[in-house]
């Protein structure tokens, strides 16, 4: 399976994203991208999948200009942004689908308060991920 996850920035939840679907399937063929890619993978991002057991170092953000011209089952857009300013795709996309999570990366307060907010979307992004492989699965079966 091709999938495409996008958010804005590429730094912080379409990364935690890609690394879950990466590491629930590796047989699956797994991108994240930016509408409007940040610098860098959010420190914190790194941190907090670091706390999991996930190596982020070797992620960047990569823009969706990229992959327009790429065919994928799904293209998962994780934020509004992404999904307003989602590209038209010339390759085939079988799936548009938007489950949109909290920016972290907009959080204010002391450092232990923000990374609260990380972790949270965080596991969150991981339950759902969770849900749509176990879904893709059933789908698959009944086929």
């Amino acid at each position: 399976m091709r999938i495409l996850i996008l958010c804005t920035g590429n730094s912080c939840r379409s990364q935690m994203a890609e690394a879950f679907l990466t590491a629930y399937d590796e047989s699956f063929d797994v991108y994240s991208a930016g509408t409007n890619p940040a610098a860098e993978v959010n420190p914190r991002t790194i941190q907090v999948m670091n706390e999991l057991g996930f190596d982020m170092s070797g992620h960047y953000p990569k823009s969706v200009d990229l992959f327009t011209y790429d065919d994928f089952d799904y293209v998962i857009t994780v934020c509004g942004g992404a999904k307003e300013t989602c590209p038209a795709f010339q390759g085939f996309v079988e799936h548009h689908l938007h489950v949109g999570f909290d920016d972290p990366a907009e959080v204010t307060g002391t450092e232990e308060e923000v990374l609260k907010v990380y972790r949270r979307v965080r596991d969150e992004i991981k339950e759902k991920i969770v849900k749509f492989v176990e879904f893709e699965d059933e789908v698959e079966e009944e086929s």
